[in-house]
């Protein structure tokens, strides 16, 4: 027998096995092996070139061809053979992963404000019923705002009241939301009822204080304010964020760089309703933050005459104000992140 005549034989004989075993595959993994094994780098077909060197030169090109036409008889039968082993698997899939309808959906939890934004968001809305309207201001401060503007000289002893954490010689990490009274004094035309929210930080952290808090401020400037509008409008808010027209309130004498007279502000405790109990350690009162009519100094330094514009201003710690409001009783809890704490706040 010729080498053509063998080489050919062969060829047929590889070709008739492949196909046996395509047909008879039960799954595209088989088959993908039986591909492999006979169109492979290493297959049988490649194995055929070994009857090359055997064959004359007119012979060679009819012996390619007839390798190639196997080959893509191959190509063909498994493509054909694949996307029938592929439906069948996807059908058996399906048939094992069919949904039942009528179960309930999975549940997703569902995002909500963090409480420390709501008490912001709540006292700016019961304010602005009042004329107030939001002003905000950088966190790294220039000390002229944070402390001279607010007649606190540089050797002035309410210095040592605040732990302050300092950038460099003249910026600081504001202490207080007071810096932003200044700037609105400085950039808008009396009279004026705003309101400024934002971060604070102080060297200080534990059960009651943290590094960083929240505070509110609230400024009246006008022709003419007193001590008794103050009072009127702490008290309007108190009841309105307490949900109590009963509740009651008073002013203590105190002492802020910033303002002259100062007061501290507390309000009739709205857990106990004056009684006495664990929140307002059994005095019947909780304190809620400082206000007093603001020091002529400090209009001075905004811009403002003080013998045309008076003012007062006010303020609160907004930890302070939502651990009254909803019971909390570790500050940290608000920075934590747990999501057992504030999906209480959904």
């Amino acid at each position: 027998m010729s080498n053509v005549t063998s080489s050919f034989e062969e060829i047929s004989k590889i070709e008739q096995a492949a196909l046996q075993k395509v047909s008879q595959a039960q799954s595209t993994k088989e088959l993908y092996d039986f591909k492999v094994e006979f169109l492979g780098k290493n297959g049988s077909f490649s194995g055929l070139m070994k009857f090359m060197k055997d064959l004359s030169p007119e012979d060679k090109p009819k012996f390619g061809q007839r390798v190639n036409e196997a080959k893509n008889r191959l190509e063909e039968a498994f493509t054909a053979q694949n996307q029938k082993l592929a439906q069948k698997e996807i059908s058996e899939r399906l048939a094992q992963e069919k949904i039942d309808v009528t179960l309930p959906g999975v549940t997703r939890s569902k995002g909500s404000p963090h409480p420390i934004t709501m008490v912001i968001d709540e006292i700016v809305q019961i304010l602005s019923r009042v004329g107030y309207s939001v002003r905000l201001g950088p966190l790294i401060e220039k000390d002229f705002y944070n402390f001279e503007a607010l007649n606190v000289p540089e050797d002035h002893p309410a210095r040592d009241m605040q732990d302050t954490f300092y950038i460099d010689k003249t910026h600081v990490l504001r202490t207080q939301t007071s810096p932003i009274q200044i700037r609105t004094m400085q950039a808008e035309k009396p009279p004026l009822r705003v309101v400024g929210p934002g971060s604070v930080f102080r060297c200080d952290s534990d059960i009651s204080h943290a590094p960083q808090f929240h505070q509110i401020e609230g400024l009246c400037i006008d022709k003419k304010v007193s001590m008794s509008e103050l009072k009127a409008t702490l008290t309007y808010f108190t009841r309105e964020f307490f949900g109590n027209t009963d509740i009651k309130t008073r002013l203590r004498p105190s002492f802020f760089p910033f303002t002259e007279p100062s007061a501290e502000f507390d309000s009739q405790c709205p857990f106990c309703s004056g009684k006495g109990c664990r929140m307002c350690k059994q005095s019947g009162w909780i304190e809620l933050g400082g206000c007093g009519l603001v020091h002529p100094n400090v209009l001075r330094a905004a811009g403002l005459n003080p013998d045309e514009w008076q003012g007062f201003a006010f303020g609160f710690g907004i930890e302070r104000m939502a651990i009254i409001k909803y019971g909390v009783e570790d500050i940290r809890l608000f920075a934590q992140n747990d999501i057992r704490f504030l999906e209480q706040f959904l």
